[in-house]
């Protein structure tokens, strides 16, 4: 039998360093799980990865989040590992008759032998493990938002009667963590349902003014580039025509592959500056730097490599139109210069004095949602309000399937002449391309025409053809989450003085420095996989040897550059400048 983790921890005080107090590792883990639950990341995700850091501050053996729909039943189920599809898995380890007695008291349920426990049925016992020769031990809390129950937070554990559990500081610690995971979900909900409704108003408005205009005094507006014949892309083709005479900053919303550049590309050629510059720039693809030397534009000498004088795109774009894309990526600092430019029409290139002013029309893109950024402070507000001068929402392929066959037929016309070939669509190929989902939008559904037409046999693209009618379509299984790709697991961040890195393995890992000193380990041996902290003497060590690059100590520790700035930080050691 293994060594419980009291064990192990007798053992490492004996010979190294004192066991942290128990108050301290808990209110580090209330501190790690807060930052966790403060991430811009899928609820799930957040709820997996506070299971997950929980096992390094608890002894335990599961853990279950489950949040409830409103007949009372688990809507949502995440346990440490989740990831798409495994629901299921952690929703069978909740006792049914358990979680029921916590929602309906209202109250925390502990259970030291759940053999001997009136809430836990033969099956429960079943699924849980126990049995006559194992103790298993469940502790559970609700989770709330306000007065009413939306959830449990669950953990059961092995009793191995050498154990020390202190059930009253756990039940405590839990029941803290379930009132932060409430308030999470609340906020969750609350952004979720703002937004449902803001884009169910804003589709709504749209509707409502085309349905104002008379259909006799429609024109139809054709934009190069911009395939089909949908009531969606007709309004919003209808609204390019119209924005396009003014110079009002307009901010693309939409999903990935929706065509913002082609948006953006015909607001400016319907524009009285289409005869002028459209100078195009991904803010997302370049470092905060090199991103302001593009944009700005740098004098000789101003930094190295700066052999002569360069505009930069606003330069470029004077009298004419700049798109900027994937603007929501760009870094606080620089929010701060871009919103200058923005207000002013003025800015300085890099390494000089001299203002400069230009004459821009501003287009922006994004597909993140910048009002949850903005009030995460991830993003400026006043930023945001200049650039959302004009909001345009592009909608999803899904919300226009009347294009596939359009846009299908254009795709395949351009396969044609690439490739010198004359492939058709079958009668039923196209039926094919109307049941598919495309999350990726028309950007997919371009990539799935190109990819069937490269490796069809004959003259007719036929519904075998389609590698979704062998069931070897990959996007299916990276959207629907399917056990075939490997699911992809953020480490959390763990405490510092309470668990030691895992060696290294394989052979690219690093070999351990005879100057490094081993670490005290006080967790259990179910976290041993997770990257970990050391005491000051091995940080500082590191450090030495890496001639005090943080990075290179963190590779040479196992940990990530966050976890080595943490723990420089917690031991007051002073980063040297060499």
């Amino acid at each position: 039998m293994l060594q419980s983790t009291s064990a192990v921890a007798r053992e490492s005080v004996e010979r190294a360093a004192p066991l942290v107090p128990i108050n301290e590792i808990a209110l580090t883990g209330i501190f790690e799980i807060s930052k966790i639950l403060t991430a811009p990341t899928r609820l799930e995700t957040t709820l997996a990865s506070v299971v997950n850091l929980l096992q390094s501050f608890l002894q335990m053996r599961h853990g279950v989040v489950a949040l409830l729909a409103d007949d009372g039943i688990p809507d949502l189920a995440v346990g440490a590992g989740w990831s798409e599809g495994t629901d299921e898995r952690y929703r069978s380890r909740l006792p049914q008759r358990a979680v029921d007695q916590i929602v309906a008291t209202a109250m925390p349920l502990v259970a030291e032998n759940i053999a001997a426990h009136p809430a836990f049925s033969p099956a429960d016992m079943e699924v849980l493990g126990a049995s006559e020769a194992t103790r298993v031990s469940f502790i559970g809390v609700p989770i709330r938002i306000d007065a009413r129950v939306v959830g449990t937070l669950t953990i059961d554990r092995i009793w191995d009667e050498r154990s020390v559990f202190r059930l009253d500081s756990d039940v405590r610690l839990l029941t803290m963590i379930a009132n932060l995971v409430g308030q999470t979900v609340k906020l969750h909900r609350v952004v979720a349902q703002d937004r449902e409704r803001l884009m169910h108003e804003s589709y709504r408005l749209q509707k409502e003014l085309s349905e104002l205009k008379p259909q006799r005094d429609r024109k139809k507006v054709h934009v190069e580039g911009i395939i089909g014949d949908s009531p969606a892309l007709r309004g919003l083709l209808e609204k390019i025509a119209i924005v396009a005479k003014s110079n009002s900053t307009v901010l693309l919303r939409g999903e990935s592959g929706t065509g913002k550049e082609l948006i953006a590309k015909a607001i400016h050629e319907l524009s009285p500056r289409a005869k002028r510059p459209f100078i195009k720039i991904n803010c997302a693809a370049l470092p905060e730097s090199v991103l302001e030397s593009e944009l700005f534009g740098h004098e000789k000498g101003a930094f190295t490599g700066a052999l002569n004088a360069r505009k930069g795109r606003f330069e470029l774009a004077d009298r004419g139109t700049l798109f900027l894309d994937e603007i929501g990526e760009i870094s606080a600092s620089f929010q701060a210069k871009l919103l200058r430019v923005l207000q002013e029409q003025e800015f300085e290139r890099v390494g000089g004095n001299q203002t400069i002013k230009v004459d821009v029309r501003v287009i922006a893109a994004t597909n993140r949602n910048l009002e949850e950024a903005v009030a995460r402070n991830e993003f400026r507000a006043d930023l945001y309000y200049r650039i959302s001068v004009v909001p345009m929402i592009l909608p999803p392929l899904r919300e226009r399937r009347s294009d596939i066959p359009l846009l299908a037929g254009e795709f395949l016309r351009n396969f044609n002449v690439e490739n010198g070939r004359e492939l058709t669509f079958g009668s039923h190929a196209v039926e094919v391309l109307m049941n598919c989902g495309f999350p990726g939008n028309v950007r997919e559904l371009e990539n799935c025409v190109q990819r069937t037409a490269t490796l069809a046999p004959g003259r007719e693209i036929v519904r075998s053809d389609f590698a979704c009618s062998h069931g070897q379509c990959l996007s299916a299984i990276l959207w629907n989450g399917g056990s075939d790709l490997p699911a992809q697991r953020s480490l959390p961040i763990v405490p510092l003085s309470t668990i030691r890195p895992a060696p290294p393995t394989g052979s690219g890992a690093i070999a351990p420095s005879p100057a490094t000193v081993e670490p005290v380990a006080l967790s259990a041996p179910e976290t041993s996989g997770v990257a970990k902290l050391a005491d000051r003497d091995r940080v500082l060590a590191a450090m030495e040897k890496s001639g005090w690059v943080q990075a290179k100590a963190a590779r040479l520790l196992g940990l990530t550059p966050r976890q080595i700035g943490y723990a420089l930080k917690k031991y007051d050691i002073e980063v040297k400048r060499l």
